[in-house]
């Protein structure tokens, strides 16, 4: 389709056109308007013939299609979202996958295979799948006559590698018969001779590429840590495609374990192998180390698999240590110092939020002045674009991160009346600013302070060290895609290093704080109450970790409630509330108890409330629900008063969260248990979880593959849903 907006006008004759020029071009005005609405009839006709064939159709026609060849919609999928907002869209995604309906005919021809079980989950989960029938798995006595040396296989204690699968996806050793169901909570994951496990990684991996390892100089000038906050991470495989029947751990997004570093199967099919080492480590692979300036990758033969845990393995003079359970390196102690150490590699993680090197939308105004920072861009250091940006003093703004470098910087900012500034990361970067003690006797935080009308974005970037900081007459700050690293910095066991300081700090200023899709620590509101109105802080798809239940992860110094009126939607806060209103929370938890000073205001709905909270009026929250209908059943007398009280209690500690992990920089952190109760991991108001993994809409996903395996599994076979991650 043509864009000019003059290629009517240049059909005209050019006697017409040099008269319209004498007369001021009411012609040519003319005809450009036409013009938007010609390209708009030819988009509606070009539209039409794309959307009858599935692989270019809109979103909206997948469903009709389905429809013509016979496709049953999915048990959620019988209602779909309002397709006209993005999150409609993306939950239609999720209810009618495309894939799924792209190959109904191909998935009907392969019907009872084992094969179209692992293709179904990517199709209709979007999950990685390994299939296994459990069958293969059960002892038996051989018969010397018919051998069946791939069946499962009596233990022998001196295999390290098939011990540590045991009950797992990769599993080899024999079994004995379960007659449980399946579905029953007590199975060992082993079944009966019909049952089939379907395996599924619900983590994704995620990569890190060319960033500064971490000294840990507690240990030795020649111990470093992959990830650049100095905890330990757990090494996760890059998925290799596409996938072979079965897939293998490198097909797969598995955590990396030092057995499997060390020694691996790379090919089932082909039933070849390789060293570990140069299955996972090198150019375009799982992980990669560089030393020396200019930079030189460590060769994979000088690479040897090692157990870090005590820093007691000491590498000969040409190796190099790595453990990728733990994240460490090890250099051998009797070389020389090193001087540069830089690191890719790939950690688990469930969402697109925080910073990370995932494709996210960027967003400025239209007219802005651009400096790029990186190492072969125009300015190496972020201060060195803000001198710039200072001098120029455009109105708007960008300062945009090329690489995923590490930038050691004080970083204080200034914004002028209705200026604009945004700092952000490159498309799939993850820059880190390290923000260290460079004062004495003054805050270090990251600080922004402007005159009235301006604003400041944060995006894509990952702080640590201390905090943002936010004074004066600033109109509002905005924080998407980032991660302000809860208790500024991390130990080794993820653990933080300054569990009571805040990430955030606002300072009678802004008058609205935008957090979208950014992991955040305690955020801390000193604002007038007399002078100004409330602060707005809108919060959404987020989560703020105060770095436990029983600190104030949204609270004012010295007050009893932040002057803030709080909006917060799909978001986990591991904290207290303690604010002056909340003007509408949904689809969130909170692990701690909510202060809200002005009750009249505002609603909470779908949200997990822990019981003693003072809030607005609540509709369809736990454990209100809950405690509803255990009083139900006392007023119509079926329950005495003690054993009400006895029941509510129960419930209540039933209903209550459980996570994976709370503790920000381990693969499972703020995941739902498999344990947590139905009410949370399906009470939100579109009946998926509650929380900041709202959208990932993982209830329907399994329901729908669930429904997808009845289908197609073969007669007398039951396949069950099994979570490897």
């Amino acid at each position: 389709m043509n864009a000019d907006p003059d290629r009517l006008y240049e059909l005209v004759p050019a006697i017409y056109r040099l008269r319209d020029a004498d007369q001021g071009y009411p012609l040519r005005g003319l005809l450009r308007v036409i013009s938007e609405q010609v390209n708009l009839v030819e988009a509606d006709i070009a539209g039409l013939y794309e959307n009858w064939f599935i692989e270019t159709c809109q979103d909206w026609v997948v469903p009709y299609i389905g429809e013509l060849i016979g496709y049953t919609l999915l048990p959620d999928g019988t209602e779909t979202a309002n397709v006209t907002t993005a999150r409609g869209e993306a939950r239609n995604r999720i209810l009618i996958p495309r894939q799924d309906v792209a190959n109904t005919i191909h998935y009907r021809r392969r019907k009872g295979t084992l094969s179209l079980l692992q293709d179904l989950a990517q199709a209709v989960a979007v999950w990685p799948a390994r299939a296994v029938e459990f069958y293969r798995l059960l002892g038996w006595t051989q018969n010397i006559n018919y051998l069946h040396l791939d069946r499962g296989r009596t233990v022998d204690v001196r295999d390290g590698d098939a011990l540590g699968e045991i009950n797992g996806p990769f599993d080899e050793l024999a079994h004995t018969v379960d007659i449980r169901s399946g579905s029953s909570p007590h199975r060992s994951h082993i079944g009966n001779i019909p049952d089939v496990g379907v395996y599924v990684w619900r983590l994704k991996s995620y990569s890190v590429t060319q960033t500064p390892a971490y000294c840990f100089e507690e240990e030795g000038p020649n111990c470093f840590l992959f990830s650049v906050l100095g905890n330990d991470v757990q090494l996760f495989n890059d998925p290799q495609l596409p996938l072979p029947h079965p897939p293998g751990k490198l097909n797969l997004p598995t955590p990396i374990r030092r057995r499997d570093f060390a020694s691996v199967e790379t090919s089932e099919a082909a039933e070849t192998t390789q060293s570990g080492v140069t299955s996972y480590y090198g150019d375009g692979k799982s992980l990669q180390i560089w030393t020396g300036s200019p930079r030189q990758p460590v060769p994979a033969k000088s690479i040897v698999p090692a157990d870090l845990t005590d820093w007691t393995y000491r590498p000969l003079p040409t190796q190099v240590a790595v453990d990728p359970v733990l994240g460490r390196i090890a250099f051998p102690p009797a070389q020389a110092r090193r001087q540069a150490v830089w690191v890719s590699y790939h950690y688990g993680f469930s969402a697109d939020i925080g910073g990370g090197e995932y494709d996210r939308p960027l967003a400025q105004p239209p007219d802005y002045t651009l400096y790029l920072v990186g190492e072969e861009e125009t300015f190496t250091r972020i201060n060195s674009a803000l001198t710039k940006w200072r001098d120029d003093k455009p109105q708007n703004a960008v300062i945009e991160i090329r690489n995923s470098g590490v930038y050691v910087e004080p970083i204080n900012i200034s914004l002028g009346a209705k200026q604009t500034l945004q700092i952000r990361a490159a498309n799939q970067k993850r820059p880190m600013l390290r923000l260290l003690d460079w004062q004495t006797s003054e805050p270090n935080d990251l600080s922004v302070t402007g005159q009235a009308g301006s604003w400041f974005t944060l995006d894509g970037l990952l702080i640590t060290g201390r905090g943002v900081q936010v004074e004066g007459d600033v109109a509002g700050v905005t924080i998407r895609h980032s991660t302000l690293v809860p208790g500024w910095g991390l130990q080794c066991n993820c653990a933080p290093l300054h569990p009571t300081e805040p990430s955030l700090e606002l300072i009678n200023s802004p008058g609205c704080v935008n957090i979208e899709h950014s992991i955040i620590g305690s955020i801390q509101v000193d604002r007038d109450e007399v002078k100004e109105d409330p602060g707005l802080i809108h919060i959404s798809d987020s989560i703020v970790d105060a770095t436990s239940p029983g600190r104030v992860a949204l609270g004012a110094p010295e007050s009893l409630c932040a002057y803030a009126a709080l909006t917060i939607k799909r978001s986990t806060v591991f904290g207290q509330i303690q604010t002056h209103a909340i003007q509408l929370a949904e689809n969130s938890i909170f692990t701690g108890s909510i202060l809200a000073c002005r009750r009249q205001q505002g609603c909470m709905r779908f949200c997990y409330v822990p019981p003693g909270s003072r809030t607005p009026r609540r509709y369809e929250c736990q454990p209100d629900l809950v405690e509803a209908a255990v009083n139900n059943l006392f007023n119509s007398g079926d329950l005495t008063a003690t054993e009400r009280d006895t029941l509510i209690a129960s419930e209540r500690l039933r209903v209550e969260p459980e996570f994976n992990s709370t503790r920000y920089g381990t693969a499972q952190y703020c995941q739902l248990a498999d344990a947590c109760a139905c009410e949370i991991k399906r009470g939100a108001d579109d009946e998926s979880e509650m929380g900041a993994f709202h959208d990932l809409y993982q209830p329907q996903r399994r329901s729908n593959l669930r429904t997808r395996l009845d289908d197609y599994t073969a007669a007398g076979m039951n396949a069950e849903i099994i979570y490897a991650s």
